[in-house]
């Protein structure tokens, strides 16, 4: 009967230490951080001379000014206090940019109402990519200027961006879409200017994770 009496003592602690120990496990685990990695704190490599001689501190994005789909000037300093996404395109892409700009879509979709969200899809095509020609395909992609805007600028000044700005490869095809190259990656931008991360443009899963990763990074700017 001790024996008994002992073992439903025993019982009915456990039973009273189970909220106590989910509450303790619900608590540590709503204290865990997710962290999204600051890129270039030490400054970029820079090993072929292609960029300014920069320092070894925070890389920002530099200053920029492009032209929108509707004949607007949009650059370095509309990222101010905003998430920015960015990514290299031209309209005439025979290969990855229809498949990037659906995927870009479905981030438009997600963050249509999130103002402090936006997106940029900087032509390396500035030629022939007119903002007449912008207009037309941001109208394709359901984009709304001033939210989604496809920018064209200087054919130099735009490599430029795209090498020592972004830090993404892009070459030069000169008018010959087979010949272009540039990256398949999504840019994700804080609202300080840094680059926080890197997702291919052509995978679903990487997209998923940029949105999830964008909402961190508003998340994280409400809690300052």
């Amino acid at each position: 009967m001790r024996s008994l009496r002992i073992l439903q003592g025993f019982v009915l602690v456990c039973i009273l230490l189970v909220p106590i120990l989910i509450f303790l496990f619900l608590k540590g685990f709503g204290s865990n951080n997710y962290d999204i990695p600051v890129f270039f704190e030490k400054g970029v490599d820079n090993p072929f001379r292609e960029c300014p001689i920069a320092d070894t501190t925070q890389h920002y994005i530099p200053e920029f000014s492009f032209t929108n789909q509707e004949g607007e000037t949009v650059g370095r300093t509309d990222m101010e206090g905003k998430v920015t996404i960015v990514d290299f395109f031209f309209t005439s892409c025979p290969s990855i940019c229809p498949e990037m700009s659906a995927e870009m879509e479905r981030v438009n979709d997600m963050f249509r109402d999130e103002d402090r969200v936006q997106i940029m899809s900087i032509s390396i095509d500035p030629t022939f990519d007119t903002p007449e020609i912008l207009k037309e395909y941001a109208e394709k992609h359901n984009a709304e200027a001033g939210k989604w805007d496809f920018l064209t600028g200087g054919v130099q000044e735009t490599y430029d961006l795209a090498k020592c700005g972004f830090i993404i490869p892009s070459v030069d095809g000169m008018g010959v879409p087979d010949d272009f190259v540039h990256s398949d990656k999504f840019v994700l931008i804080d609202e300080l200017g840094r680059i926080r991360g890197y997702y291919s443009g052509t995978s679903r899963e990487d997209v998923d994770l940029l949105m999830l990763e964008t909402k961190v990074l508003l998340h994280a700017s409400e809690g300052k």
